[in-house]
């Protein structure tokens, strides 16, 4: 567990330092306005990684950390007024991208896997991502229209 715990600190140390980096460059957010918010980020999501192992629940990790976010930020739990003030400065692209990037390389590292499970797998991704961007598009499209602003 304590070898798990200390790869899962390095992992989010860098991706951290990563969303700082694209913080500050795609956002202009100074990394020590948006470090206390990568802080508690970072927090969370080992919380949730180390309740996941330690509870007998088959639940996926995501759920113990959007539990332990939901409860700390709720009006009236003790300084979820200065975690939300903190979390604030850190915008969602700034998230998104290191994570993407690490599933990219993590995916990238196991080709051999990825190409056992058959060309299916790779028809069914295409139509899960048409099917997103199509859909993300439909309901663009259908906002800015009722908006007026096309």
């Amino acid at each position: 567990m304590l070898k798990s715990i200390q790869e899962w600190v390095m992992v989010f140390t860098i991706i951290g330092l990563i969303m700082l980096i694209g913080n500050w460059i795609g956002y202009e957010v100074l990394p020590l306005d948006a470090l206390p918010g990568i802080i508690i980020l970072i927090l969370i999501s080992l919380a949730g990684l180390i309740i996941h192992r330690l509870l007998p629940f088959q639940l996926p990790s995501i759920a113990y950390i959007g539990i332990i976010g939901l409860i700390i930020t709720i009006p009236g739990f003790p300084g979820s007024e200065q975690i939300n003030v903190w979390t604030a400065k850190v915008n969602l692209l700034a998230i998104a991208t290191p994570i993407l990037a690490y599933a990219g390389i993590s995916v990238g590292r196991s080709w051999f896997d990825f190409a056992k499970l058959g060309w299916k797998t790779i028809v069914v991704g295409m139509c899960v991502l048409l099917g997103t961007f199509l859909g993300s598009a439909i309901i663009a499209e259908i906002v800015l229209r009722i908006q007026g602003i096309i």
